[in-house]
């Protein structure tokens, strides 16, 4: 594990009570360096914002808790991890501009130049066969155009996201909101794994720290803070997704709104961000590109060649016409194209294998 300053020092005043991340850096800057700070007079720790009496006092004769850094260490080792430090080479461009990016990061895997070229997706843990349906699809089409994805690891959305971009062989950054040798939900460790081959986990809690509901806020800020911008797609209006929604305004990148039924609960969070004009209604993966397309020019050619539509039979055409983003029964479907349950299916099958439908559980189908 190679750093520019000592991690032990660095831990050590980062377990300090009252110290924080904003202190932290606050303290490095003044003073260039851990040891820097650990030699500094109470008097002189002072002269630094948010530096009382009380804090300096802690750090001056707090003795370096070597218990607690061992321990640090050899559970990043255990799950071989390392440390990225705010002033390393390898810390993200991105996160390093918004206004409180974090000391160090716990991480496994390693990023790519690209990665700066990124998109966050993330929503309800909850979604609607139509939210399930959009997440991959605009995960997938982002991905193919060399674009890494951003997310949280949480059920949902989330790891549809994530499941959707190694599918399509693509990179993704999943930023967790409980240290690395705790994943959660635990049914996504195998996905973590995939992860950590074809992209990075991330966390910036201390090895050991257990998923809370107060991690998430701080979790949040580091996927806008990873990302060029980011989609909501389906979050009740107090989900979590909206505080994402919330620190990608305040670091002041991109948001994009999926809209929804109007019906529905799960669709009030985007819908009202795009009521209010804080996100931009997207219907396509071009409403995003339209947006960002001087930041992601580097990796995405300005014109794209379409993809011409498979020629379809008169019966897949009528078909194809009656499905929507909606999933269909296919009697429904039978019923709404005057064609028999047989020819029905031989034909949903024959657009399934042009890659234009998916068939889903319990006999239903939906445009792809």
């Amino acid at each position: 594990m190679t750093s520019r300053f000592n991690i032990h020092e660095l831990l050590h005043l980062a377990s300090l009570p009252k110290v924080g991340n904003n202190r932290l850096r606050a303290l490095i800057s003044h003073f260039k360096t851990p040891s820097a700070v650990l030699s500094a007079s109470p008097k002189e720790l002072t002269h630094v914002d948010g530096i009382d009496k009380a804090i300096a006092s802690s750090i001056v004769h707090t003795p370096l808790n070597r218990e607690f850094i061992d321990d640090q260490l050899s559970r990043l080792n255990k799950v071989e991890g390392r440390i990225i430090t705010l002033w390393d080479d390898e810390y993200p461009m991105l996160l390093k501009k918004i206004y409180d990016p974090p000391v160090f990061l716990f991480v496994k895997g390693n990023f790519s130049k690209n990665d700066q070229y990124s998109i966050a997706i993330v929503g309800t843990r909850h979604p609607s066969s139509y939210g399930k349906l959009m997440a991959e699809r605009f995960a997938t089409e982002l991905t193919e155009l060399g674009i890494t994805i951003v997310s949280g690891l949480a059920r949902g959305i989330d790891t549809i996201a994530h499941t959707a971009t190694l599918k399509s062989k693509g990179r993704t950054l999943a930023v967790m909101g409980s240290a690395l040798d705790h994943i959660y939900p635990p049914e996504n460790k195998k996905l973590a794994e995939l992860i950590e081959e074809h992209g990075v986990l991330i966390s910036e809690f201390f090895m050991g720290t257990k998923t809370d509901p107060g991690n998430f806020p701080r979790r949040n800020r580091i996927i806008s803070g990873l990302s060029l911008g980011t989609l909501i797609i389906e979050s009740e209006e107090d989900g979590g997704a909206m505080i994402t929604a919330r620190t990608t305004l305040d670091q002041n990148r991109e948001l994009f709104s999926l809209p929804g039924n109007i019906t529905e609960k799960k669709s009030s969070g985007p819908n009202r961000l795009i009521k209010t004009g804080e996100a931009k209604l997207v219907q396509s993966v071009n409403d995003i590109l339209e947006e960002l397309a001087f930041a992601l020019q580097p990796i995405i050619k300005t014109t794209r060649p379409k993809t011409e539509q498979p020629q379809l039979s008169v019966f897949e055409q009528k078909i194809f016409d009656v499905l929507t983003n909606e999933p269909m029964h296919i009697d429904a479907i039978s019923e709404q194209s005057n064609l028999s349950s047989s020819d029905t299916l031989v034909n949903l099958l024959s657009l399934e294998f042009k890659g234009l439908v998916r068939q889903m559980a319990g006999k239903m189908f939906v445009k792809v």
